[in-house]
C-alpha cells in the first residue's frame, strides 16, 4: 500500500469518522483481494481516462467509500513477483470526482502522450 501526498492531504482534511471509514473501506479490500479479487474489482469504478494509453487499460479506479466521499486509487498486480501495489491518490467528496480524478490522471500519464508524439 502506498499513498501520495495528494491522498495525505485529502485525509487530513477529513472528519475522523471519515478517515475511519476511508481506513476501513480500503483495509477491507486490500484483504480480500488475494482470495476474492473478482468481489473487490466490483465495488471499483473505472473512469474514461483523458488520454489514448496504446491499447492498454489503465489501472486507476474510483472506491465508494460513503454516499459522498470517493477515493481514487490504482490497483497494479505483478504477477512476476505475485504481489499487488495499491496506491491512494485522492480522497475526495462525490462533486470533486471528475475534476480530482481527471488531474491524477493527466499527472500519471503525460509521459505516455509525449513518448507517443515523438
Amino acid at each position: 500500500m502506498e499513498s501520495t501526498k495528494g491522498f495525505e492531504k485529502d485525509i487530513a482534511k477529513l472528519s475522523e469518522d471519515e478517515k475511519a471509514a476511508v481506513i476501513k473501506k480500503i483495509n477491507d479490500c486490500a484483504s480480500l483481494f488475494p482470495t476474492q479479487k473478482a468481489d473487490v474489482y466490483r465495488k471499483l469504478r473505472r473512469l474514461r481516462l483523458p488520454t489514448n494509453l496504446n491499447g492498454y487499460e489503465s489501472s486507476l479506479y474510483t472506491l465508494r467509500i460513503s454516499r459522498t466521499l470517493r477515493v481514487i486509487w490504482a490497483v497494479d498486480e505483478d504477477p512476476i513477483f505475485g504481489q499487488v501495489i495499491f496506491t491512494l491518490f485522492r480522497a475526495v467528496k462525490h462533486e470533486e470526482l471528475d475534476k480530482a480524478y481527471q488531474g491524477v490522471a493527466e499527472s500519471l500519464y503525460q509521459d505516455l502522450e509525449a513518448a507517443q508524439i515523438s
